[in-house]
Parts: structure tokens; sequence; C-alpha cells
């Protein structure tokens, strides 16, 4: 092989290396940025969530679809009331089975987590907010989409699915549709200040039957996982 057709060869593989370290330190990025979120929602951090957040965010929770940067002050912190951590106030967010996807421009990515909660209220507090139980379980699936600007990455599109809720004494056994610290929308804002900007059907929870849509095809067929099934 003439030199100057090894030179090529050389800039080839040395681009495509180049490309394949970039698209692993996106992975990485986003990765740390769904986890972050975990580690303030533990904290009822909600300033710091919503930066989090690209300003054409559309966020997905329960039957209520919040749009931008506005509805997602709306979303975090309005239900409980709280902000910021707060004596015997307890919600440990554990995230994880991450499966991140970055597309080929680099510019987006979509991701799926799992997510596990233990939450409750201690009891020596007395004036926790009404609706937390002591002691409570959630187990749920964020599939989101991820947005890279100024070089920065953020959640553009936050889609959370609860899987259960269930109090720790009873188990999710026992666990019912009707949610736990809060109840479903009702009304759009800004007639409810705190409400969603657009509503939608109840998603369904356990012990009912649901696919969480794969955003990846499987992997060995390259087909996709219908969620209607």
């Amino acid at each position: 092989m003439a030199a100057d057709e090894q030179l090529r060869e050389m800039r080839k593989e040395l681009e495509s290396l180049r490309t394949e370290v970039g698209i692993q330190a996106d992975i990485h990025a986003v990765r740390t940025l769904q986890f972050k979120y975990g580690y303030y929602m533990d904290k009822c951090l909600f300033a710091e969530i919503v930066d989090l957040f690209a300003e054409d965010a559309v966020l997905y929770f329960m039957n209520g679809i919040f749009r931008g940067k506005r509805g997602a002050r709306r979303l975090y912190g309005g239900a409980s009331g709280l902000d910021g951590p707060a004596y015997g106030m307890l919600f440990e967010h554990i995230i994880a089975q991450d499966i991140v996807d970055v597309a080929s421009d680099r510019k987006t990515a979509k991701g799926r987590f799992r997510c596990f909660l233990q939450g409750g209220v201690h009891e020596s507090k007395r004036d926790a907010p009404p609706r937390i139980p002591a002691q409570f379980l959630e187990a749920g699936i964020y599939e989101n989409e991820y947005v890279k600007e100024d070089g920065v990455w953020k959640i553009r599109l936050f889609n959370y699915r609860i899987v259960y809720q269930a109090r720790l004494e009873e188990g999710w056994a026992h666990s019912g549709r009707e949610p736990l610290m809060v109840t479903p929308y009702t009304t759009l804002y800004p007639e409810n200040p705190r409400g969603p900007d657009e509503l939608r059907p109840d998603p369904p929870v356990w012990p009912q039957t649901f696919i969480m849509p794969f955003h990846y095809p499987h992997p060995v067929t390259g087909q996709r996982v219908p969620a209607d099934r």
C-alpha cells in the first residue's frame, strides 16, 4: 500500500475514533444529567431541576402535559408545597438500568431509565403535607429525549410513567389506581395555577398491563417492539 493511501486510511480511522469517543462522551453526559435530576428530586431542589430543561421542553406527568420552562415550574413544587429539603421528609430516587442512544448528528438523544423511589414522613414530624404516606414505594420508567444547546445537554421531553405506588405496610400487591401524594388533574392552567397546559387520558398502572414504548429497536432483529400487545 502506498504511503499516501496509508495516510488516508489512518485519517479515516482517526476520524471514526473521534466520532465514537464523542458519542461516548455524549452518552455519559446524558446519563449524568438524568442521575443528577434524581439527586435534586431527593431534596426537592425544584429551581435546580427546572434549569435542567430546554426552553421548549414538554413534560408528561400522570394525565397532564406541561409545556416549556413555565410548565416545568408549575409542575415542580406545586403538588407538595415543598421547596428544598425538609425535616422528616424522605424521597430517595434510585435511577438505574439506563439505555441512552445519541443521534448521528450528536445534537439529540433518547434515554430509557428505571426509577425506584423510597419515600415517607418520619414519625416525629407533625406538620407533614397532606396525602403523603408515612412509608411508601414507587416504581416508574422514564422515556426521555434530550437536546444539546450551546454544547450543554438538557431534557427536552420528560416522559415519566408510574408503574405502581404502594404503602410499605401493604405492598404493591395492594396498590390501586388512586395515586399517592397527588390527585389527577381536572382543570388546566391558568384556571388551575398549578395545572397542566393539556389533559390526556390517565396512563395505566399496575395491575393493568402496558408496555412503555421503547425508543430503540430490538438489538438482534432490528424490529420495533409493539407497545399495544
